[in-house]
């Protein structure tokens, strides 16, 4: 069951769980998008096709915060938000090694089709987050980013560049325990209401699993 943490005429705002993909893939796996049309089907007894509009993404293996469209007048307003930067999000992910108290990190990211891989390379296009450690503990810091810009597997590839790879990633990550799960995390999301204009802030608690907990 999806947690619905607001829903009107015009959005739907969930927390998408981890490790399930949030559009259909070579995977076949059931997906986000068709259990939340799915939802709104059997709940408004709608004969056809539900409409959701996909504005946004996040990494399969990574859960938190999203916010679809109901219709498509409300899909295209909010990703003109997200060009213009009133789309806001914060995540928080938990990285090895003792990181610098904040920083704003700056690249050129490209990607891989073939491999679905992402690198620094002065090819790419520009990738630019904030970020402030909000705790430390077993060679572990947590840190609070600001994303400026909302480039493919990002987070991910500007701190392991850096040498802090997070923790559970297994894509770039190289000390990667087997079974561990990627301590990346979508806390919140501000924007304004397509339709009312009113600013909307949606926040969540963080997982109370390894290794966020241990910053309890």
């Amino acid at each position: 069951m999806i947690k619905i943490i607001y829903e009107d005429n015009h959005l739907l705002v969930v927390e998408k769980p981890i490790n399930i993909p949030v559009q259909s893939d070579s995977s076949k796996d059931t997906d986000l998008l068709t259990l939340l049309k799915n939802y709104l089907k059997k709940m408004y007894n709608k004969p056809g096709d539900a409409y959701l509009g996909l504005v946004h993404r996040l990494d399969r293996p990574v859960g938190g915060v999203m916010v679809f469209a109901k219709t498509s007048k409300c899909a295209s307003r909010l990703s003109e938000q997200i060009r213009n930067g009133g789309f806001k999000k914060v995540y928080y992910a938990v990285v090895e090694g003792n990181i610098f108290e904040n920083g704003l990190l700056k690249d050129k990211l490209l990607k891989d089709r073939c491999t679905n891989t992402v690198k620094v390379d002065s090819n790419g296009k520009d990738a630019e987050l904030y970020f402030e450690k909000v705790g430390y503990k077993d060679n572990l810091s947590l840190v609070r980013i600001n994303l400026k810009t909302g480039r493919s597997h990002q987070i991910r590839v500007q701190f392991s560049s850096r040498g802090y790879p997070l923790y559970g990633d297994h894509r770039y990550n190289k000390n990667c325990k087997k079974n561990s799960q990627i301590a990346l995390f979508a806390q919140s999301l501000s924007f304004n209401h397509p339709i009312t204009k009113e600013k909307l802030i949606y926040s969540i608690s963080l997982p109370d699993r390894y290794p966020f907990n241990i910053f309890k």
